[in-house]
């Protein structure tokens, strides 16, 4: 019976997951141009934590786990600028609890 309950809770929770596309930069530089905003400057500005700007201008910050998951993400793609990705995860609170993210 408990086995039943887990896989019930595991699925409910895996059912809520949400994906969003945009561009992920630092925090820092949120309200700078996303297009010209590059690899290194995110980078640098790791600091201030990461989100992903939604096509219509949104700005949803990423958990400190998502944080961690950016940077990695962005030290591995060879894009130099406009860091397009896919982030999927769930949202509480409007900060996005980062499940994966893969750049574009």
């Amino acid at each position: 019976m408990k086995k039943l309950i887990v896989g019930f809770a595991v699925s409910s929770v895996l059912a809520l997951a949400e994906t969003w596309s945009g561009t992920v930069v630092d925090v820092a530089c949120k309200k700078n141009d996303l297009a010209g905003h590059t690899k290194d400057c995110a980078i640098s500005c790791a600091k201030s934590g990461y989100g992903v700007v939604l096509p219509d201008g949104k700005f949803m910050k990423f958990d400190e786990r998502g944080n961690v998951k950016a940077l990695k993400a962005i030290k591995a793609t060879s894009k130099e600028k406009d860091l397009k990705a896919k982030v999927t995860g769930t949202e509480k609170e409007d900060v996005i609890q980062v499940e994966s993210i893969e750049i574009e």
